[in-house]
This record gives structure tokens, C-alpha cells and sequence, in this order.
């Protein structure tokens, strides 16, 4: 399934993607796509509705984040080896973990707002986990079985803040609207193989980042499984596991966002995303 909220910020809809792309309502069968919504069992009975029946949602809304009510928006750093040699940074020998506020998730098409003071503004493409039942010290070989799908996520960082202002990456992280999620939800029945998904990242039209989640160091179940020593994973958590090579950072010299770019990106059966940067705002 893809699951989808939209709507106005603050008053979104429940829905889902039919088979013929088309948006249905889902307000009428749950109260809304959180926490409560991502079990296996709640998923299961998602499934069994027969979504020809379910009201169609005319016209093109916008879409808010695919979830709500995300207790912990958790990050990987330097997942991907050829990103980490373009940051000029060793390959970590365990997952680099780190938080991502909750307050910067938004829609996937909301525009991204510069940071008071931002220099380097930066953009990266990546896989997003969506846990859907508590996990706390998984196998590896248990991991996916605790994730209820996936999502496209731009994990929008100010590098100025994250590397030179005290060495805490959280505060280039978390910055509002730093955290662009969906457009949907796909559960993990429709990812057989989340080590298999092509991902790309496009500025003002030109192509930036062009990866695969095969070139991953480490892997989703390997990634949920070792956070899950560290912290209990909840439903509604979200992971994002990393970007590959061609971020602003990394190009010679250094291309930051600026008031006026557009970006798009997507991963392949997870989705489309285009924000438009804006200057700071109170």
C-alpha cells in the first residue's frame, strides 16, 4: 500500500494511493496515519479494504508528511562509503547515529526555508524507515519484521552548523522544514528488497546525486537492529539511513542552496520530491 495524508498543514486527511494512482480517502476507516496505524495487524486490515470503494479525492491537494505524531526522527551519517570519501571523512566502522527534530518534518513538496544566518545549506536524497511495531535489542535477522514501510526523505542540513559550530551534528539537522517526508508510505510488502532501490537528487534541473541503496555500508536491518541496542524503537519512529555521493559539501568548490533553487529527488517506487528554497522567515 501507499499511504498518504493530505491537506492543509495541521488539518490532513488520511488516504491511500490506488492501484490506478489515484487518491483515495481513508477518513472514514481511521482517524488518521500515526503510530497506532502501522502495525501489522492494523496494516493487515488496511489491506483487506476494497479501495474502488473508497471515496475518491478530487482535484491535487497537497501532501503532508505520510505519517504523524513521530516520537523520534533518527538519523545515519556517512552510510554510504563514496559520500563519506567525499566529505573527507574515514568509513565508520559502526552506523554514525544522530537526531533530526521531529518539529523539522514536513510535506513533501513544502517549501524549504534557510536557516537565520545559513551559509551552507545543503541537500541529500534518502531511504527513510518507518518502524511499525516496538523493537529493543532485534536480531538482524528480526530487523525488518519491526518496520512498517519506507519513504523518500531529504535530509536537508546546514553544514556550517552541524561541523563548525561546536562539532553537534543535530543543530545543522534539525532546522524547521529540514525534514521533507513521502509523498507516501509504501508498506514493506511492496519493498521485498530495501538494498535494491535506485535514488537521485536534481538542482535547479541539473543531476546531483545519482545512487543505489545497494552501496549502502550498512544495511536496513542492520541499521534498525543496532539502533535498537542504543534506544527502544517505536512505532512511528523514523531512520534515515544516508545519503550517496553528490552533495554540495562535497563539490570542488563547495554549491550551497540559495533563496530561489528548486529541488527534486526521488527513490525508485517510494515517490517523487520538489521544494522550492525560501529565505528565513519568523
Amino acid at each position: 500500500m501507499k499511504l498518504v495524508r493530505y491537506g492543509n498543514p495541521g488539518k490532513e486527511k488520511p488516504g491511500l494511493i490506488d492501484a490506478d494512482g489515484k487518491l483515495r480517502d481513508l477518513s472514514a476507516v481511521i482517524p488518521d496515519i500515526g503510530p497506532g496505524q502501522l502495525g501489522d495487524a492494523a496494516l493487515a486490515k488496511l489491506r483487506k479494504l476494497k479501495t474502488d470503494k473508497l471515496p475518491l479525492v478530487r482535484g491535487s491537494p497537497r501532501l503532508g508528511s505520510p505519517l504523524t505524531g513521530t516520537p523520534k526522527f533518527i538519523a545515519i551519517g556517512l552510510n554510504y562509503a563514496d559520500h563519506a570519501a567525499e566529505a573527507g571523512l574515514p568509513i565508520p566502522a559502526e552506523p554514525v547515529v544522530f537526531m533530526k527534530a521531529t518539529s523539522c518534518i514536513q510535506g513533501p513538496n513544502d517549501a524549504v526555508m534557510l536557516p537565520k544566518g545559513s551559509v551552507k545549506t545543503d541537500w541529500e536524497v534518502e531511504l527513510g524507515v518507518v518502524i511499525g511495531t516496538q523493537a529493543r535489542h532485534v536480531s538482524q535477522k528480526d530487523a525488518l519484521n519491526h518496520v512498517a514501510g519506507y519513504c523518500t526523505i531529504n535530509d536537508v542540513s546546514e553544514r556550517e552548523f552541524q561541523i563548525e559550530r561546536g562539532g553537534t551534528w543535530d543543530k545543522g539537522k534539525g532546522c524547521d522544514t529540514f525534514g521533507p517526508l513521502g509523498p507516501w508510505l509504501v508498506t514493506r510488502d511492496e519493498v521485498p528488497n530495501p538494498q535494491k532501490l535506485g535514488m537521485w537528487l536534481d538542482v535547479n534541473g541539473k543531476r546531483m546525486q545519482t545512487g543505489n541503496t545497494k552501496t549502502m555500508i550498512f544495511s536496513v536491518a542492520k541499521i534498525v537492529s543496532y539502533v535498537s541496542q542504543f534506544m527502544t524503537l517505536e512505532p512511528g519512529d523514523v531512520i534515515t539511513t544516508g545519503t550517496p555521493p553528490g552533495v554540495g559539501l562535497g563539490m570542488k568548490p563547495p554549491l550551497f542552496l540559495k533563496k530561489g533553487d528548486q529541488m527534486a529527488l526521488g527513490i525508485e517506487g517510494l515517490g517523487e520530491q520538489r521544494q522550492l528554497v525560501v529565505p528565513f522567515k519568523r
